[in-house]
């Protein structure tokens, strides 16, 4: 039994599949999308996304090259490094999460496997938003509004004493009479 066992070994042992989601993540950073099987596109994205949100802890220079060593430790390929740092982190720095996008590509004709083609959401200029909307900060989405709310529509139902105390309105007329007239 598989109780609680949440890891896709891919029918490979421990290194085969640390080098296989190693150099799987090294090209989707490089190429920005790769066509691979829907499972190790699955698994591909567990395994990368933490890595991307590690290149957005910036804070000191010191916690900026420990993010560099952590995430080497997992890639080992300095270019793809370098890319991941210089090109790919400042495009995803507003995102809260969510770097990949998974479309199903069909069955390939050899062995029937499902494919996929896994890509970087910010680099697809056909689904996205395009360059000009992702440079602009996007808007925080955890807040409590309810007491903003309540305020804005307490702002706009005048109250008894701000209402002019002129004649009253006449009644509305009722939808049989217009429908007499």
């Amino acid at each position: 039994m598989r109780h609680g066992d949440k890891i896709n070994n891919l029918s490979r042992t421990k290194s085969h599949r640390k080098a296989l989601l190693s150099n799987l993540a090294c090209q989707l950073i490089q190429h920005k999308r790769i066509v691979t099987t829907l499972a190790k596109a699955r698994a591909l994205r567990t395994y990368i996304e933490p890595l991307i949100t590690k290149t957005k802890k910036t804070d000191s220079k010191e916690q900026i090259m420990h993010q560099h060593r952590v995430v080497f430790s997992y890639l080992q390929d300095k270019e793809a490094i370098k890319e991941l740092f210089t090109v790919i982190a400042p495009k995803v720095a507003a995102r809260p999460g969510g770097y990949t996008r998974i479309l199903k590509l069909g069955a390939r004709l050899g062995d029937n496997a499902e494919r996929a083609m896994i890509e970087l959401v910010d680099f697809n200029e056909i689904y996205g938003k395009g360059n000009a909307e992702a440079a602009a900060p996007a808007k925080k989405t955890r807040r409590s509004g309810g007491a903003k709310k309540k305020v804005a529509a307490e702002a706009t139902v005048p109250t008894v004493e701000e209402a002019p105390a002129s004649e009253p309105s006449p009644a509305p007329e009722s939808t049989e009479e217009k429908a007499a007239e």
